[in-house]
C-alpha cells in the first residue's frame, strides 16, 4: 500500500472544535490549511481527530515547511458523497527522508 504525503507551508491553524454526535459521544477535532507548490488548487485542508493527533500540530508555527501524511476517505449521505482528508503524522518539511533507502550502509554485507 502506498503512503500518501505532501509537503507545503502551514498557512492556517483553526481552533479546536468540541463535537458531540447524535449518540452523545464526544470528540475533538482541529483543521489546518497547507499551501503546496502546485500551480492550481494549491491549498489543502486537513483534519486531526482526537487529542493525540491534535498534539502533532502544536510544535509547528504558521509559515513552517511541513510534510503531512494522510488518509483520504469518502462517505455517502442522502445520495451525496463527502470526503475527509485525515492527517495522521506531521513532519518537518525541510528534512529529506526515504523509508525505502538502498544506500550502501543499509546493505547486509
Amino acid at each position: 500500500m502506498n503512503i500518501l504525503s505532501i509537503k507545503g507551508s502551514l498557512i492556517k491553524k483553526n481552533e479546536v472544535e468540541n463535537i458531540e454526535g447524535k449518540d452523545g459521544k464526544k470528540w475533538i477535532k482541529q483543521t489546518f490549511l497547507l499551501k503546496t507548490s502546485a500551480e492550481y488548487n494549491n491549498q489543502i485542508c486537513f483534519q486531526l481527530f482526537g487529542e493525540e493527533k491534535i498534539k502533532l500540530l502544536e510544535s509547528y508555527q504558521l509559515g513552517d515547511a511541513i510534510e503531512v501524511f494522510f488518509n483520504v476517505s469518502s462517505r455517502e449521505y442522502n445520495g451525496r458523497y463527502y470526503h475527509n482528508i485525515d492527517a495522521w503524522k506531521i513532519a518537518n518539511g525541510n528534512e529529506e527522508h526515504n523509508p525505502q533507502s538502498t544506500s550502501e550502509e543499509n546493505l547486509p554485507f
